[in-house]
């Protein structure tokens, strides 16, 4: 791994801890996913300084700067807006348990970017391939369906007629959550694209997008979402038939 991956890593945590000193003190976490992209920001710009700059390497850098400016300003008017995250309503005044939040976010931000840091380290000036097109398609889909998503449920939400009501409209009458899916698909195509400059180890950088279907799916999206639906709506006929006809992630496949 490259000296400047190094040390793109040891930023990113050293972000992570320098923020969690304060947010810990005051008990806050309306800072979290905002610093959190601010460092994608932060590597993405970075690493392109670091690199040849090929057209490659300032796309990668450009597309991943876009996604967090989006998705960091996003989060945190949505947070000032609801004034509090419910993630971490039971973790906020333990210290230790936040600390472990923060270096989650550290590792989630490294090993989604591996595979753009990977591709600065490339030498070469080799023009874009069809596999560049190709991720960068599954990029600009993903974001698209992601802005949407988001777009649609916070002014469903923001609509007090709402109150008490669960979205089952737009994307949302396709996928019971199509933000996530937006997000594993742009993620995946950063990979595909990154891929074109890669050779031999460089591949296991594969983790990437595998780490983010993981974290959506299994610890700290779907879950939560899926458990806190169940607990406000469960006893609701009309969302019991949502969550038996709408997929869970991939809108119009999978089992609901």
């Amino acid at each position: 791994m490259g000296n400047s991956v190094a040390k793109l890593a040891a930023l990113d945590f050293g972000i992570q801890l320098l923020a969690f000193l304060p947010s810990s003190y005051f008990q806050t976490e309306r800072f979290y996913d905002l610093v959190g992209s601010s460092t994608f920001l932060c590597l993405a710009r970075l690493g392109l300084h670091f690199s040849q700059k090929t057209f490659r390497q300032k796309v990668q850098a450009n597309l991943i700067s876009a996604w967090a400016i989006r998705l960091g300003s996003f989060l945190f008017y949505r947070v000032i807006h609801d004034g509090v995250d419910r993630r971490f309503n039971k973790v906020r005044g333990n210290p230790s348990i936040f600390f472990k939040y923060w270096m989650l976010q550290g590792v989630w931000v490294f090993l989604t970017m591996l595979p753009s840091l990977l591709n600065n380290e490339s030498k070469d000036r080799l023009k874009p391939t069809t596999r560049d097109y190709i991720g960068w398609g599954m990029f600009g889909v993903g974001f698209l369906t992601e802005v949407i998503a988001d777009y649609q449920k916070f002014t469903f939400r923001s609509d007090p007629d709402n109150a008490g009501k669960f979205i089952s409209h737009g994307l949302w009458s396709i996928s019971r959550h199509p933000n996530y899916f937006g997000e594993i698909l742009l993620w995946s195509g950063l990979f595909v694209s990154a891929s074109s400059s890669f050779k031999n180890w460089e591949w296991l950088s594969i983790i990437s997008p595998l780490f983010n279907y993981y974290l959506l799916t299994r610890v700290s999206g779907i879950p939560m979402l899926e458990r806190s639906g169940l607990k406000r709506y469960g006893h609701l006929p009309a969302y019991q038939d949502y969550i038996k006809s709408v997929p869970e992630l991939i809108p119009f496949f999978g089992k609901p």
